[in-house]
């Protein structure tokens, strides 16, 4: 028998050695490789993740924005969509308000904020007081100019001149002094007589009266018996080109034309041309038909509609009995919401509906029985 050969255990040893660290060494690297793939694989879907976040989060933020623009800071969604770019007025006269109470308000309180209407077929009511009425020089600290200090207005009509002369400044425009305000009915019934001694001669009775009518208003239905009407011109001392200048004519003038319902106030005496080339004639409505650089105070959110829709005052109550609930816009936010809400004559005190929901509001007496309640956003 031949002797089988005996294998060296040690080379044996080294040998599975050698495959044992070649296989550890390829285990290690395919680990290493493997965690490579996974880590890479879990970067990819943290970014692919983290990017579907940022679009939803985009697509999210949008939404509100949109909805937010929707909801036109207080509109309600259901209102018709206004225009998204100027101003607007929509008409809201069958829907109610969002969320409505009822308050008591003294007539007192609620006169002189600025819708009342005073014209020849309107006289101011019985109940009009003269007490808040100031002196114009003092309550602006002299900051307008007058013709005296013993010309008057209620606080009202003064503070938004002086706004409105002071945005006239900054843009270059002064000289302007308030040549005329408030008339009491003892000073309009002597300047009505006056005019009626001028023609006494020609004629008598309802023939003199509306003679003379028709160049000065009768006690109690002048403008000027009203508190919130002023006329304006411009002077300047010692300058003569200033003081004789046409007003409508001057760009100061035509500043104050153009820019004055920004500020509450609205040119109150329209004619055909006047105070501008192309102005519609009014008169008919009004009932002057002679040029009076007039301006008259009813509050920003009125002046806002009334320069808009090209309105006088007459027009403008006209248009809220046929519209008593109408919201204003400005590049599609809501800037307004008017009521009017009729509650008769002398009635004292007044019931007034009112929007919880609203920022701020002032309500108004028309003097056709009705009060004008202004919402503000």
């Amino acid at each position: 028998m031949k002797n089988q050969k005996r294998r060296d255990p040690i080379k044996v040893m080294l040998i599975w050695t050698i495959v044992l660290a070649v296989l550890a060494a390829g285990a290690l690297l395919l680990g290493n490789v493997i965690r490579d793939y996974r880590t890479n694989l879990l970067a990819n879907m943290q970014e692919e993740v983290k990017e579907i976040n940022t679009q939803r989060d985009q697509e999210y933020a949008k939404a509100m924005a949109e909805f937010e623009a929707s909801t036109q800071s207080g509109a309600n969604l259901a209102w018709p969509a206004p225009n998204a770019e100027g101003w607007d007025v929509v008409d809201l006269t069958t829907y109610p308000l969002e969320s409505p109470s009822m308050i008591t308000l003294n007539r007192a309180d609620i006169m002189n904020n600025g819708m009342l209407l005073v014209n020849q077929w309107h006289s101011r009511p019985d109940d009009f007081s003269e007490e808040a009425l100031v002196s114009i020089g003092n309550h602006s600290s002299g900051d307008i100019p007058v013709k005296n200090y013993n010309l008057q207005l209620f606080p009202v009509a003064i503070d938004a001149l002086k706004e409105a002369l002071a945005d006239a400044k900054a843009a270059g425009h002064e000289n302007y002094m308030v040549d005329e305000a408030y008339r009491s009915w003892e000073t309009q019934n002597t300047l009505f007589n006056k005019y009626m001694e001028q023609y006494s001669s020609r004629y008598s009775g309802n023939e003199l009266i509306e003679r003379t009518k028709r160049d000065v208003n009768y006690p109690g239905t002048s403008e000027f018996n009203s508190g919130l009407a002023f006329t304006l011109r411009l002077y300047k001392s010692g300058d003569s080109a200033v003081n004789s200048s046409t007003y409508v004519e001057t760009e100061a003038g035509k500043w104050m034309n153009e820019n004055c319902w920004r500020y509450g106030l609205v040119f109150r005496f329209p004619k055909a041309d006047y105070p501008v080339k192309g102005t519609q004639d009014k008169s008919y409505k009004t009932g002057v038909a002679v040029s009076l650089d007039c301006y008259r105070y009813v509050g920003k959110a009125h002046a806002a509609v009334m320069h808009h829709l090209d309105l006088c005052l007459e027009e403008y109550v006209e248009y809220l009995q046929e519209h008593p609930h109408i919201a204003v816009f400005e590049d599609g936010t809501l800037r307004y919401e008017i009521v009017r809400r009729y509650v008769g004559d002398e009635v004292n005190p007044v019931e007034v509906e009112i929007n919880t929901k609203a920022g701020t509001y002032v309500s108004n007496l028309d003097n056709m029985g009705a009060v004008v309640t202004v919402f503000e956003y």
